[in-house]
């Protein structure tokens, strides 16, 4: 069974930076695509970030394009999600999500991945 487990939010300025965490507890976490969504209150869930099994694919929502980037370290099984220049509608709960089955086409589709973590709650100030 594979759990998620975020950290590394907290509460941080406009214009400031946080990094996520996402540790994977599965061995086969090489068999693993990452991806990262988000949840404001009133809001549906959003896309965020994904990465591939290698980090050779990685897709990003426009709205967090230029300011964030994905990454992963196979060896240590967890997933990054470093925030710059944070803006106030960053504010959310990010959720980390795994599958071992999503294609490329599907990695910004929530609705395809089989693992979540908990959430870690990112508040931004302004």
């Amino acid at each position: 069974q594979v759990q998620l487990v975020e950290s590394g939010g907290g509460l941080v300025q406009a214009g400031g930076s946080l990094r996520l965490s996402c540790a994977h507890s599965g061995r086969t976490f090489t068999n693993y695509a990452m991806a990262w969504f988000r949840q404001a209150p009133g809001k549906e869930r959003e896309f965020v970030a994904a990465i591939g099994w290698n980090g050779e694919i990685t897709i990003y929502a426009d709205s967090v394009k230029g300011r964030f980037t994905i990454s992963r370290d196979n060896a240590e099984k967890t997933a990054y999600l470093e925030m710059n220049s944070l803006k106030a509608e960053d504010s959310a709960v990010y959720y980390c999500a795994a599958d071992a089955w999503v294609t490329r086409a599907t990695m910004d589709s929530g609705s395809e991945y089989k693992h979540w973590g908990q959430g870690t709650q990112v508040t931004v100030s302004s």
